[in-house]
């Protein structure tokens, strides 16, 4: 993929998020399914970590291989002539020079960073986190590489048992530092209570990413809420797995 090319991409994927009209993305696992996305209309694919994985005979949460991971990552970006946004995790153990050398290399035009450290499985501190996150983005930068940067922000995913309200205060912390490091969108994945949602998105300096589960309203109501991104993470591999499994139980028994 030529600079320009590259440079339009990430360009078009920045002009999407926009605030109360939501970007859905149907994340995608391979290059057959990223084809299905465009097929059926959607302007962007997105991976899903967990998804690529599975496929690939591995775990989510970095273990699956970088390499395989990234490898997959290209066919997907050469399988498809819309813009590319890839989960990266948490950067597989990358310095944030590395990571931007392989992300612009792949071609992507966007990825997900989370803040979970998989090795503890907690997550990383804000400072940390937002040193990280400005050093991709002046790696980047430097690079003249336009990458879209979306902070995935795993405060509602670490803890599911108390109200979802008790960690609107440290997502909301999470989220400022993150935009003020250069975060383009941020991702306060599992995020599923309406009242806590809406205030996160009012206080959120910037686009606002959230993940569609069974049961989520409509992207119309999300975007009334201010929602800019939606994301489907792993759920379409899982029923499309499911589904799988019913069709061959059905085979079996004929």
């Amino acid at each position: 993929m030529s600079p320009e090319s590259l440079a339009d991409r990430c360009a078009l994927l920045r002009r999407l998020h926009v605030k109360g009209t939501p970007l859905v993305l149907p994340n995608a696992w391979d290059a057959g399914s990223a084809r299905a996305v465009v097929k059926a209309g959607f302007p962007v694919v997105a991976t899903t970590s967990g998804g690529m994985a599975l496929a690939l005979g591995f775990e989510d949460h970095e273990g699956a291989p970088r390499d395989e991971m990234a490898a997959a990552a290209a066919r997907i970006v050469n399988a498809v002539e819309v813009p590319v946004t890839v989960d990266f995790e948490a950067g597989y153990g990358l310095e944030p020079a590395a990571v931007v050398e392989q992300l612009q290399r792949i071609g992507v035009a966007g990825c997900n960073l989370e803040d979970t450290n998989h090795r503890s499985g907690q997550l990383r501190p804000v400072t940390e986190q937002v040193q990280w996150l400005a050093a991709i983005r002046a790696a980047a930068d430097s690079a003249g590489y336009g990458l879209v940067v979306n902070a995935r922000i795993d405060v509602f995913l670490m803890d599911r048992s108390r109200p979802q309200s008790d960690g609107l205060d440290a997502a909301l912390e999470r989220s400022k530092a993150y935009a003020a490091a250069g975060a383009d969108c941020v991702y306060p994945i599992f995020m599923i209570d309406a009242d806590t949602r809406r205030a996160f998105v009012s206080g959120s300096p910037g686009p606002v990413n959230v993940l569609a589960w069974p049961g989520a309203e409509d992207a119309s109501a999300l975007g009334a809420d201010g929602v800019a991104r939606i994301s489907y993470g792993s759920r379409l591999h899982t029923q499309s797995m499911r589904h799988l499994v019913d069709d061959l139980a059905a085979i079996r028994g004929a």
